[in-house]
């Protein structure tokens, strides 16, 4: 079930919070597990038979969850070990076989020229998402941060359906805490309201911003995967619109999720972070899929050894990470070299900032050319980096890159765009003030903070944003419906 359907809109929403603050008036416990049958509804709305492997997944996790917070707190650290050791094989395994699994049989055949195979396997939603979940709270159990004992809220905390299929991945202390305060299963017109806001900004970055680019994207990208070698001003077009189409796709999702638990009275952590404004790598990584970069620095990086062994070892970590970052986002080669690129780029910052020394870093960052220049840069690597995410071949990728090197097709028009009935100047208007929303507007972090302050108290204006924020959905829901196809998110494929 998408977000930005007539069913979740005009249906399971309505009626999930109905149910739970009804329940959560008596009994917090009965509106915790409602919200755990409704998140697992709308879970199986796609595929029902998922919704067992789902179930499963969290049960087995919970009790070797249980099992390793035992060993730890009777002091059996060896024995709490082998425990977390299986349940990471067991997550890991089960990401391998639906993801991965089809993906190496295909790149074994290419290699040694062989016929093998075991049918095409379809992915489920959200695996790789609920499968990072689930082994950090086993880590975090062995570590003795947790100690899980009720299967409602843990199982909640897996399947809780904003952040379900496309993240944030999130970490056991950050939900449980709100899922034992009995406040949250209570109405509140504040946080309702400002929910319902933020989630109206999040579905209008989607169905209008980033599906309004879409188009410009797919009428380059598309051709230069079938062969066709773009003209060097479509392949910079095809390559910003999609820069610009999966910030803000991601941005409206990441809005929508954090609208929608605010309308139950919980606080997701923020994940997204006007990535585009960064004047780094790093920094880029601080705001983009906040926490699956926390998720990949704590739960690999520092285990592979961080930078606590030498400037070698360190480099070799960040590339091992960004590599395995890359393939995670999917069983492609396309996915190995964009987080391979990222590797790249972060070693050439440490290696940048380790060869100049702090304190003149310190005073280049004081200088506003030096700052312009680094984000341009930035900014520039990220792009480039993006080409190979979106293109579903290597030649495709080639090509694209190619022509934005200078060397494409020289037709008097623009053969790919015309052809999909595209304009290059209104791609190119797009492109500019989307550009300069993602640059200069407020932070929609910030906006949706904002009005939870103001709205906790009873202001004049709150039933007219309360009608303003209906009215918005009911329009861009009417918009989404009346296209030829409603587009999934982006990360749903990961």
């Amino acid at each position: 079930m998408l977000f930005t359907t007539p069913a979740f809109i005009l249906l399971f929403l309505p009626i999930t919070l109905a149910g739970y603050y009804l329940l959560g008036r008596r009994w917090h416990l009965a509106a915790a597990g409602w919200l755990l049958a409704a998140s697992l509804f709308f879970y199986g709305y796609w595929m029902p038979e998922f919704t067992l492997l789902l179930v499963a997944s969290i049960s087995c996790n919970f009790a070797i969850g249980r099992h390793i917070a035992d060993r730890a707190h009777q002091g059996a650290k060896p024995a709490a070990k082998r425990w977390m050791i299986l349940g990471i094989a067991l997550n890991l395994g089960l990401l391998a076989y639906f993801k991965y699994a089809n993906f190496f049989v295909d790149n074994l055949n290419a290699l040694v020229g062989g016929d093998w195979h075991i049918g095409r396997i379809i992915l489920p939603i959200g695996i790789s998402f609920y499968s990072f979940t689930q082994i950090a709270f086993l880590v975090d159990a062995h570590e003795g941060k947790v100690r899980e004992t009720n299967p409602i809220h843990y199982g909640l905390f897996v399947t809780y359906f904003p952040h379900l299929v496309a993240g944030p991945v999130l970490h056991h202390a950050q939900m449980m805490p709100q899922f034992a305060d009995t406040a949250v299963y209570r109405p509140r017109a504040g946080p309702l309201l400002a929910g319902a806001a933020i989630f109206a900004l999040g579905l209008f970055k989607k169905v209008v911003l980033a599906d309004g680019l879409a188009p410009y994207a797919d009428a380059v990208f598309s051709p230069a995967d079938a062969g066709r070698l773009p003209g060097t001003t479509e392949a910079w077009l095809g390559a910003v619109a999609y820069t610009l189409q999966l910030y803000f796709d991601f941005s409206g999702y990441s809005d929508m999720a954090i609208g929608l638990s605010h309308m139950f009275g919980i606080r997701l952590p923020f994940n997204f972070n006007s990535p585009y404004q960064a004047r780094n790598i790093s920094d880029f990584w601080r705001r983009w899929h906040i926490s699956l970069s926390t998720f990949l620095r704590d739960y690999l990086y520092v285990p592979l050894g961080g930078n606590r062994n030498g400037p070698v070892r360190r480099y070799l970590n960040l590339a091992a990470t960004m590599l395995l970052g890359g393939l995670w986002h999917g069983a492609g080669w396309t996915f190995v070299v964009w987080g391979g690129l990222h590797g790249l780029y972060l070693m050439v910052n440490h290696g940048w900032r380790a060869w100049i020394g702090e304190a003149r870093q310190a005073r280049l960052e004081g200088s506003r050319a030096y700052g312009v220049s680094s984000w341009l840069l930035t900014l520039l690597a990220v792009v480039v980096a993006w080409v190979f995410f979106r293109a579903e071949t290597f030649s495709g990728a080639g090509r694209m890159l190619q022509a934005m090197a200078g060397f494409g097709a020289s037709e008097p028009v623009q053969v790919q765009l015309w052809n999909a009935g595209l304009s290059v100047r209104t791609g190119a208007l797009w492109c500019g003030l989307l550009g300069a929303l993602a640059l200069l507007a407020p932070n929609s972090n910030r906006i949706g903070d904002a009005l939870l302050r103001t709205l906790t108290r009873p202001v004049r204006w709150r039933p007219a944003l309360g009608g303003a924020a209906s009215v918005a959905i009911a329009m861009l829901l009417l918009i989404n419906t009346a296209r030829d196809s409603v587009s999934a998110f982006i990360y749903f494929n990961f």
